[in-house]
């Protein structure tokens, strides 16, 4: 089993360029299903779920050509719509494919997606949007048969601001007859992302970024060539982790304004920041400071996906910080681990209070998802002693040779397989 082991208690400094958007990434590769012919997307990352995306797109005949972030594909050689299940279960982001396949084709077969143990995640406003199209759904057995002759458009109100949900009824309605309103959207960036590519492709969607989505259907769209926009989620990841090792880095192939919440925060507490153009300098200071109350919510609120990584932030403070996880219902299986490595943390429910320490001190760890184990490392650099950190599966899914990236800004850390010694 592979773990990272990392030394601690050296400042971050240095410059990084950050990778490409995953959440915006898989969707968009999605999307190349709408229409035939050669797609190239550019600044796609290298991760696990980005792979298994891949093997999705060709299990169901796409050729595909990658040539480092950068991949070509031939969607015209479509020749299933089923999509593996073995393949399914290993992303929750494949439920993408169902829009894109049943504008296309007027057929989809999957089963429901995995991922991430952080909490319930139902894919039911998926369905639901897909019915109001006029799909026909059945479900026997796990297996998800979506079939329509024909999608029309449809006013749809989302129960939440679910981001796959509404992606998914984008690309399905891009090609309906008539008009689609989504509202209750969700505004994250990403969809932004997928609005302008899916426009690029020839579609008419209005809105993506505010709660109210507007998708008139077209007869056809075209090809495109297009690149990802930058990842908001590792940039605020690198940028916790050069404020609590004391550190000083720059951010390029940044969108600052994606990350406001999250640097709003960071300043708060202390940090010093500045931005300019695609680029964010961060420097971390003196002892941090408590910022009081946390809340995790929808875009363009705090992000559940740097809950883990704050708390991290929260727990080297001087002063007491209480945060909330509003989105997820599982999302806090960090906080045991940080408590391990000394930080003075207390979980109940959904909310985690913190009494910030001096220092935290190095322990063997485990990431039970993506961002807990982004948060483990960035806590293992800050730590006093050595850090392994275990179940690097799930880091890999979202932060592209995180060990590599970290070693350029000057991070101890190593990949081992198997038991090693200290480093």
């Amino acid at each position: 089993m592979e773990q990272f082991v990392i030394k601690g208690g050296k400042p971050l400094y240095g410059t990084i360029r950050v990778q490409g958007a995953k959440n915006a990434a898989l969707p968009i590769l999605a999307a190349t299903l709408l229409a035939g012919g050669f797609h190239e997307i550019r600044d796609v990352p290298r991760l696990s779920d980005i792979d298994v995306m891949d093997r999705i797109l060709r299990a169901l005949g796409v050729k595909a050509r990658w040539d480092g972030n950068r991949v070509k594909l031939e969607t015209s050689t479509l020749k299933t719509t089923r999509i593996p299940e073995v393949l399914m279960q290993q992303m929750r982001s494949s439920i993408f494919l169902m829009g894109p396949l049943l504008a296309r084709t007027g057929e989809v077969i999957v089963t429901r997606p995995g991922g991430c143990a952080i909490g319930a995640r139902p894919i039911d406003l998926h369905l639901k949007g897909l019915r109001l199209l006029g799909a026909e759904i059945q479900e026997d057995h796990g297996h998800i048969r979506c079939s329509a002759g024909k999608l029309t458009g449809a006013d749809i109100h989302l129960d939440l601001p679910s981001v796959g949900a509404t992606e998914n009824i984008m690309m399905a309605a891009v090609c309906a007859e008539g008009e689609t309103v989504i509202r209750n959207a969700a505004r994250e960036p990403e969809i932004v992302d997928l609005q302008r590519f899916l426009n690029r492709m020839g579609a008419d969607v209005h809105g993506a970024g505010t709660d109210k989505v507007v998708i008139r259907g077209v007869r056809q769209l075209h090809p495109v060539s297009y690149e990802i926009i930058p990842d908001r989620i590792v940039a605020g990841t690198l940028a916790v982790a050069a404020v609590v090792t004391g550190g000083e880095i720059l951010l390029t192939h940044v969108i600052p304004d994606h990350m406001q919440s999250t640097l709003q925060l960071l300043e708060r507490a202390g940090a010093q920041l500045k931005s300019e153009g695609d680029a964010l300098w961060v420097r971390g200071g003196a002892r941090l400071k408590a910022v009081g109350d946390v809340v995790t919510e929808p875009y363009p609120g705090f992000p559940t996906d740097m809950q883990p990584q704050i708390v991290v932030l929260l727990s080297l403070t001087e002063g007491k910080s209480k945060l909330s996880e509003k989105i997820f219902n599982g999302r806090l299986k960090h906080v045991h681990e940080l408590i391990r490595m000394g930080a003075d943390l207390t979980a109940r429910d959904n909310q985690v209070e913190i009494r910030g320490v001096p220092h935290l001190s190095g322990a063997v760890v485990e990431a039970t998802d993506l961002r807990a184990g982004a948060a483990l490392v960035t806590a293992g650099l800050a730590a006093s002693g050595t850090t392994h950190v275990h179940g690097l599966n799930h880091i890999d899914r979202g932060y592209e040779r995180l060990d590599a990236t970290l070693q350029l800004l000057g991070g101890q850390i190593q990949r081992y397989h198997g038991k090693v010694a200290s480093l």
